[in-house]
């Protein structure tokens, strides 16, 4: 399994969170910051366990402040609390027809649209509405 690599945009995506609190926080020394240097900056799964800590000890009732301080404790005290991050992964959802989705794991890369343009008429042809019976 290889490691993760997120882009800013992604990882604010996963953790739910705007990009501009993921630099926030980094300011506030409530996450790390990024690795690399430059263009090639980039965030690891430890940055998002973090900053899914983060915000389940914000919808615990904690402050920023109680949260820095906690540092490494905040995950002793999610775990004692009953409190565990939800695991996130990307996935990307496409509408083949109104009323049919296809749901794409981020391991796999999508196809060409006419290939998908293809996928679509086959369940035109696959899936009929009750109401053409």
């Amino acid at each position: 399994m290889t490691a993760a690599n997120y882009s800013i945009v992604e990882l604010a995506q996963l953790g739910g969170v705007s990009r501009r609190t993921v630099r926030y926080y980094i300011q506030e020394h409530l996450l790390p910051p990024p690795l690399g240097v430059g263009r090639g900056r980039h965030y690891g799964s430890e940055h998002l366990a973090r900053l899914l800590a983060v915000k389940a000890m914000q919808e615990q009732g904690m402050t920023l402040e109680e949260i820095r301080e906690a540092g490494s404790a905040g995950k002793r005290q999610l775990s004692a609390a009953g409190v565990r991050p939800v695991e996130r992964s990307r996935w990307t959802r496409i509408d083949v027809l109104p009323g049919i989705e296809l749901h794409v794991s981020g391991d796999y890369r999508l196809p060409a649209p006419i290939k998908l343009a293809e996928l679509g008429e086959w369940c035109r042809q696959a899936f009929r509405r009750q109401e053409e019976e």
